[in-house]
C-alpha cells in the first residue's frame, strides 16, 4: 500500500512537472515595445499560465529579425519557438521557407466577428498558415483648435487636402501637413494609399491610377511640412505632439501617446481622405503562427485560441489602445476612447492588405525611388513612372 502511495505521488509529481523543477515553458516570440511587453506579462500571460500550469518565456524579435532566427531553426531541425505574432509584411517568407504549420484545419475557431480581410492576408496558394490576431490601419490626425482659427474642416477629399495644405502655408508661412516621407515602408504605405485611391495598381506603377496619385503628390510637395522628409511611425507623433504640424496619417498607437499620456485633447482623428476612385487604406499589423516543429504544438494552439477570445482582444484595446480584429472587442473602452475607435474602425472596414508577390522588397524601392525623384526633386511623373515600371518588368521575369 506503501508503495503504492509512493507510486502514486511519484506519477503526479511528474505530471505536474514540480518534482524535477521542469516546468513547461511556452516560448512565444513577438516585436514588442517595453510598454506592451509589461502588458502582455502583467495582464495576457499570467492567466494562461495558471490555467495550464507553465510558465512563458518571452522572445523579443523584429519582423526582420524573426524571418532569420525561425528559418535557420527549421534548417537545422531545431525549432526552439511555440508561436510567434508576425507582420503581415513579411509572412509570405516564412510560408516560402516551409517553415510555418498549417493550420486550415483551425479555420472554424476564427470568430464570426472577425475582420473579414483578414482570412486572404494568412491564405497562401489554398493554405491557412497565420491566423488573425492584431490588425492596424493608418488614421488620420488633426489638431482641431488650429483647423478652428482658420475656419477648417478636416479634408475629406484629395481637393480638400490640398486646399488645407495650401491655406496653413499661407497664413503660417511653412507646410503644417505631413506626410511620412522617409524614403522606407513608412513612405510605401502612404503611396499605396495614394495610388489605390486614385484606382491604380502598385505593381504596376505606370497606369493611369498610379500616374495621377504621383501627379497630384508632387503638386501637394510644396505646402507640405518641412517635417515631411524626417516623418515616420514615431517621429510623426512627437510632431503632432509639438505641433510642429496639424495633419498627418499614423497608426492607432498614437492615440494613447498624443491624448492620454501627452495630454494633447484637441489632437482628434478621423478615417482619412477619399482619392478620385476610392478612400483607400493599407491593411497592417500582425498576425499569429505556429512554426514547424513547434516544441509544444497543443499549448501553442491553445494559446492561439486565447490570444484570438473576446477578453484579451478587449484587454490589448482598452490597455494598448490596439485595434482589434474582432468588432466585438470595443465593449470596455473608456468614453474618451470613442470617436477615436470609430475612427479606426472605418478605416478598418476600408482597409486591405498588400498583395502576396515575391517581389514585394522591389516594389517598395521602386515605389519609394519614384516618390524621391518625383515629390522632393520634381521630375517628370509618366517619365520616372515609365522607368520603375520597366525595373518591375524585369524583376518579375528574373523571378518567372
Amino acid at each position: 500500500m506503501a508503495c503504492s502511495r509512493m507510486m502514486l505521488v511519484g506519477i503526479v509529481c511528474l505530471l505536474m512537472a514540480g518534482c524535477t523543477g521542469a516546468a513547461t515553458e511556452l516560448s512565444v516570440m513577438m516585436g514588442l515595445s517595453e510598454i506592451e511587453w509589461r502588458t502582455m506579462r502583467e495582464r495576457i500571460f499570467p492567466p494562461y499560465e495558471q490555467q495550464h500550469g507553465i510558465t512563458m518565456r518571452s522572445i523579443q524579435a523584429e519582423a526582420a529579425d524573426a524571418v532569420k532566427k525561425l528559418v535557420a531553426m527549421h534548417r537545422t531541425g531545431r525549432m526552439q519557438v511555440d508561436l510567434i505574432t508576425q507582420d503581415v509584411l513579411l509572412l509570405q517568407s516564412l510560408v516560402d521557407a516551409g517553415t510555418m504549420e498549417d493550420l486550415s484545419a483551425y479555420q472554424h475557431e476564427i470568430p464570426p466577428t472577425a475582420l473579414p480581410q483578414l482570412g486572404d492576408v494568412g491564405t497562401f496558394n489554398g493554405a491557412i498558415y497565420f491566423m488573425p490576431y492584431r490588425p492596424n490601419v493608418q488614421i488620420a490626425y488633426y489638431h482641431e483648435t488650429k483647423f478652428a482659427a482658420y475656419g477648417l474642416q478636416p479634408p475629406r477629399t484629395w481637393d480638400e487636402l490640398l486646399t488645407v495644405a495650401q491655406r496653413f502655408n499661407a497664413e503660417e508661412g511653412i507646410g503644417r501637413v505631413l506626410l511620412q516621407g522617409t524614403l522606407d515602408l513608412n513612405t510605401v504605405t502612404h503611396v499605396v494609399e495614394f495610388i489605390w485611391a486614385a484606382g491604380g495598381d502598385a505593381l504596376v506603377l505606370n497606369d493611369h491610377g498610379s500616374v495621377q496619385a504621383f501627379a497630384f503628390l508632387q503638386q501637394l510637395a510644396p505646402f507640405l511640412a518641412p517635417e515631411t522628409r524626417r516623418a515616420n511611425w514615431n517621429t510623426t507623433n512627437t510632431f503632432l505632439a509639438t505641433e510642429s504640424v496639424y495633419l498627418a496619417r499614423n497608426w492607432p498607437f498614437g492615440v494613447h501617446l498624443l491624448v492620454q499620456q501627452a495630454g494633447k485633447t484637441q489632437i482628434k482623428a478621423y478615417a482619412g481622405w477619399r482619392g478620385p476612385v476610392r478612400e483607400a487604406h493599407v491593411l497592417g499589423g500582425e498576425m499569429v503562427g505556429i512554426p514547424k516543429g513547434a516544441p509544444h504544438r497543443e499549448l501553442a494552439l491553445e494559446f492561439m485560441r486565447y490570444l484570438m477570445s473576446k477578453p484579451v482582444q478587449e484587454s490589448l484595446v482598452s490597455a494598448l489602445g490596439w485595434p482589434s480584429f474582432r468588432s466585438d472587442a470595443y465593449g470596455t473602452i473608456e468614453s474618451w476612447q470613442t470617436p477615436y475607435f470609430a475612427a479606426v474602425q472605418e478605416a478598418l472596414r476600408l482597409a486591405h492588405p498588400k498583395p502576396h508577390v515575391p517581389n514585394w522588397a522591389e516594389v517598395g524601392r521602386a515605389l519609394s525611388g519614384a516618390f524621391r525623384e518625383i515629390v522632393y526633386e520634381g521630375q517628370p511623373v509618366q517619365a520616372a513612372l515609365d522607368r520603375y515600371h520597366r525595373q518591375l518588368q524585369q524583376v518579375q521575369k528574373r523571378l518567372n
